[in-house]
């Protein structure tokens, strides 16, 4: 009896946490700082620390605030500069320059599916909460449900590459 009263609260205690990180990572995503999250959320800083480090929450981040153009711009700009500065000592330097920037640019194209499905999720998202006003079926309940797998979706994304 006393076991199985432990291992309920127990099953408590993990559905309150799970509930609590949830929270803290729709923050997180919206840029709110780690300090304020934890102080919001009800958890330690360590705890937020831990979960985005553990759960990719920075990469997520990234991927939904900076657009992959912008970064291959970026990249792009760098190899320029990278070009415009050579002379014939440095030849040697620029050619593994360009095969690490070569690389980044092909890491990108792997995430690129990451960045597709979280920016078409959103629209999803978006499109739903307008329908929730005029579609009895369209519950914020249902809309947990469609983000909880969404979630596992870009998780499954993000440990493939």
């Amino acid at each position: 009896s006393n076991t199985l009263f432990l291992h309920k609260k127990s099953m408590a205690t993990k559905r309150e946490l799970g509930r609590k990180k949830e929270h803290a990572k729709m923050y997180y995503m919206r840029g709110e700082l780690q300090k304020n999250i934890a102080e919001i959320v009800g958890v330690s800083e360590q705890s937020i620390v831990r979960w985005a480090k553990k759960d990719h929450w920075e990469e997520k981040r990234a991927a939904v605030n900076i657009t992959r153009p912008e970064l291959i711009n970026k990249i792009l700009s760098a190899i320029n500069k990278e070009l415009d500065a050579i002379n014939d000592a440095d030849s040697d330097r620029l050619s593994d320059r360009l095969a690490k920037f070569a690389s980044a640019i092909e890491k990108l194209d792997k995430h690129a599916t990451v960045v597709d499905a979280i920016e078409v999720f959103m629209d999803v998202e978006k499109w739903y909460k307008a329908r929730q006003s005029i579609d009895s079926e369209a519950t914020s309940e249902l809309l947990k449900i469609i983000n909880k797998y969404h979630n596992l979706y870009v998780d499954d994304l993000l440990n493939r590459t």
